[in-house]
């Protein structure tokens, strides 16, 4: 990992519009950051459903990234190779899930427990998110993962706290995703189960825990309407507000 300097954002917080009851901690991609995201969050939270929820966007920092020839831009950690078969920059994903252990601490500090925040993100950032999610010393709520990649493959499972194996995970990836290959996700899918014992997610009741995943014919390296509409079906399971828990 090379030095990596501040974040040129500050984190954007999109308050509740009614009683905060769960929080979604939401990372953005490589070269982006968290002001990119907000779109996208604020569709979802704009349905009344998902009143209850709290977003947080963080930016990465600054560092020089391999495959785009040293240029510097927002990056989770370095990345070595398009085809991501080889080396991989742990020490900067380790340095990134710890500012990511912060902003759930920070939220379980402020009264909120741990199985009511969701960690997620797109791209570099859903990576980092299934590696923070799952190694953090807390059982969350959810983990989400969009075009993204299970990282360190030789020893994640090592990095797995035996409590998070049963967290309710939502993946979703396109088909035609030349970015981060469908094939990633398949064998990201695959160690999850096989190797880190991550269930299968029961049909209908994602809130149970395991993994929920989704495929996507002919998209590739973007998030979808139908993707949309399937991650907001899960989060109304997963952090229930006051109107699904009317109907339980």
């Amino acid at each position: 990992m090379s030095g990596a300097r501040e974040p040129a954002e500050e984190t954007i917080i999109i308050s509740p519009r009614t009683l905060h009851s769960a929080t979604v901690i939401f990372v953005h991609g490589l070269g982006d950051s968290g002001r990119g995201w907000k779109a996208v969050t604020g569709i979802l939270g704009a349905d009344p459903t998902l009143y209850h929820v709290k977003w947080v966007l963080p930016t990465a920092p600054i560092r020089s990234v391999t495959i785009n020839y040293g240029v510097e831009m927002p990056s989770w950690y370095d990345i070595y190779d398009r085809e991501l078969t080889g080396p991989q920059d742990e020490e900067g994903m380790m340095e990134s899930a710890r500012t990511l252990y912060a902003l759930i601490s920070a939220e379980i500090d402020a009264g909120l427990p741990a199985n009511r925040i969701l960690l997620g993100g797109f791209s570099q950032g859903g990576t980092m998110s299934i590696l923070a999610g799952l190694s953090c010393e807390h059982k969350l709520g959810g983990i989400v993962v969009l075009s993204g990649r299970v990282p360190l493959p030789d020893k994640f499972s090592t990095l797995v706290k035996p409590q998070n194996k049963t967290v309710p995970i939502f993946w979703g990836h396109g088909k035609e995703d030349v970015m981060v290959k469908y094939m990633h996700a398949l064998r990201s899918a695959e160690l999850l189960r096989v190797t880190v014992g991550v269930p299968q997610a029961a049909a209908g009741a994602p809130q149970d825990g395991g993994l929920d995943f989704h495929a996507y014919d002919g998209i590739q390296h973007s998030t979808t309407p139908q993707e949309l509409r399937d991650l907001k079906g899960w989060l109304q399971k997963v952090i229930p507000g006051p109107l699904q828990l009317q109907l339980l």
